[in-house]
Order: C-alpha cells, then structure tokens, then sequence
C-alpha cells in the first residue's frame, strides 16, 4: 500500500479513510502539531542539517548539551549522538571486533546487534553451556529489549546463571521501548543490574517514539569516548542539531504524550475480551493476532502492521497516543467479536 501523507490516526488508500493502528509513533509525535512548531524554531536557529564532522574545528555546543542531557535521562554515565540507530549498531559492534571476545544473542533480536558466528544464548531453552562453563574469557551478550513477537520486556533472569569466571558486557536494542517503558520513558536498561555485568551498552533508534531521525548510544564514559574516536564516527555527519534541541524543548510535551498513550491503553486493554489468540501486556501498545484476521480489518477499514521479518509473519496492532476513544472502540469491536 503506497500513501501519499504521512499517516496518524487514519490513512488514506484508494481515496478512502481507513483507521491507522499500525507503525512505530508510540507517542504520535511525528506529526504532533506542538512538536512540530517546537522543530520549525530550532530549525531556523540550526539550519536544515549539519554535514562537518563532529571532530572539526568548529563544534556545534548542542551535541554535548543533549548527550549529557539525554544520559542523565537514561541514568548512564555518557551518551553519544548517531545519525541513526542502525549506524549505532555498526559502531558498537567494529568496536568490538578489533577484540578478543565470544559473542552470544536472544534469538529473535534486531539483525543489526548480532555478531558474525554468534552463538544463542538459550539451546532447547536450556542455557548455552558455553555460558556456565569456568573458561574466563570476555563475552558480550545482545538482546532486544522488546523481543520481535513479544509484548513483554525481555527476561535477563538467565544473568545469574553465567559462571562469575565471565567478563560479561550486554548490549542492549531499545528501540520499542525508549520513550514508552521506564521512569518517564527511559526504557529498561537502568533497571538491569547483576554483578557479573561488567559494562552495559544502550543503543536506540530515535525516529520512533522520539518522532526524529537518529540514533543514541549510551553507556560509561569511558566507551562513549572510544565511540567518539572511531574513525567512522569521526568522518560522519552527526544528527541534525536542531532535531536533538528539539527533543530538550520538547520534554513536558513527551511525557504529556505518554500519558495519554497510558490512558489509551488502560481504556483498551480493560475492554479487550481475554481472548488466547491475542498476544499483548496490558502497559505495552503492541497486540499481535493471527494472521487470519487480516482480511476481517481491510473489510472493517483498519489497517495495522503485516510483514515478514526474521522468517516470521508480524501481524500486529499498534496503539498510539493520537488515538481517541472512538477509534478504539471501532477496534474492539471486531477484535470482541
């Protein structure tokens, strides 16, 4: 399906109006009209883009004032700025391949955290054996926060089973879950804390929640510097400065956002039957259902979310904060059925 506007609550096909409940906007803030007017300032302060290196001689102060700003958000010692959440990915990972070290990921996991020849960190739902074996060695786990096809928050319970002879550093994608779960929004990763981590790193996209194109990456200080002296993250450009002023400028209107996000979901989870062919948790906006209601939301002028990734069909309802009531009843109603 080709549209022809950016979508919110509704989209247009075949020039009629169909419910949206699909994409990633959890706070519906990319065309949030405050937020937007909130960008149209910064904008003429910054500039439509800024294409010089952050290493140059001339330096934008508004990198470091966000990136303190935002890892005080994320209560981690330092962020850094990325054009985007893929582009995070890559760096942390040809960080880690100048090392020697054994990688291991959740299955299910965003592709871009996964290392070449990883290893899963569950066999037959049993703990990968490499894990618990006396070897010292330095390993480093990957993991989404928000697993495709779940609706929970990822289990990292498994930490307390890794023999205390590991060096272990986690990586964790909080791309769904930055800017919806969390104090205020800032995710889980502050919330994880096992003594055998002995380095913790966030990587998010921006362009979900957030509503602006970048990437962030967070973690101590001491690994955020590295990041900044790679030779990649020295010959790129940074994200448009006025995007990351706007989301400093725009911190009542988020959690503002979040609220009615919460109030949303409160009022459609309360009156979703408890039906076992739903997958959802009543604090997340993702509901995935079977792939043979497809047709029955095209009959009723609902469009949601359907695509093929990692071999797996997503047929999945997304809520957002822009939603009225009405829409979600129109939406009950066929999922009560």
């Amino acid at each position: 399906m080709i549209v022809n506007k950016y979508t919110n609550r509704t989209v247009i096909i075949n020039n009629e109006t169909y419910l949206y409940f699909g994409g990633t906007h959890y706070l519906g803030m990319q065309n949030n009209a405050a937020f937007i007017s909130i960008i149209q300032d910064n904008l003429k302060k910054w500039g439509t883009s800024y294409g010089s290196s952050r290493n140059a001689n001339i330096k934008l102060n508004i990198y470091d004032t966000f990136e303190s700003y935002f890892a005080n958000f994320l209560n981690f010692e330092a962020s850094v700025s990325i054009s985007s959440g893929t582009l995070a990915s890559f760096l942390v990972k040809d960080l880690f391949n100048s090392k020697k070290f054994k990688s291991f990921h959740i299955n299910n996991s965003h592709p871009s955290i996964i290392f070449k020849n990883s290893n899963p960190v569950f066999i037959n739902g049993l703990l990968n054996p490499l894990l618990s074996n006396n070897s010292t060695e330095n390993i480093i786990i990957t993991s989404d926060a928000i697993l495709a096809l779940k609706t929970q928050p990822t289990n990292f319970d498994f930490l307390h089973d890794i023999n205390p002879s590991k060096n272990v550093t986690l990586l964790i994608d909080e791309s769904h879950s930055l800017g919806v779960l969390g104090n205020n929004g800032c995710g889980i990763s502050s919330s994880i804390n096992h003594p055998i981590l002995k380095r913790k790193i966030f990587i998010s996209s921006l362009s979900k929640s957030y509503g602006v194109s970048g990437g962030i990456i967070a973690s101590d200080s001491n690994f955020i510097s590295k990041i900044k002296n790679h030779a990649l993250f020295i010959g790129a450009a940074g994200v448009n400065p006025a995007y990351l002023q706007s989301i400093m400028g725009a911190k009542a209107l988020y959690l503002k956002q979040l609220l009615l996000l919460k109030s949303n979901l409160d009022y459609f989870y309360s009156r979703i039957n408890n039906n076992p062919k739903y997958n959802y948790t009543p604090n997340y906006p993702v509901c995935y259902y079977p792939a043979s209601l497809k047709a029955q939301f095209l009959n009723h002028k609902i469009i949601t979310t359907n695509f093929l990734y990692n071999n797996n069909q997503i047929n999945r309802i997304v809520i957002n904060a822009n939603h009225t009531k009405n829409d979600l009843d129109v939406l009950l109603e066929l999922l009560n059925t």
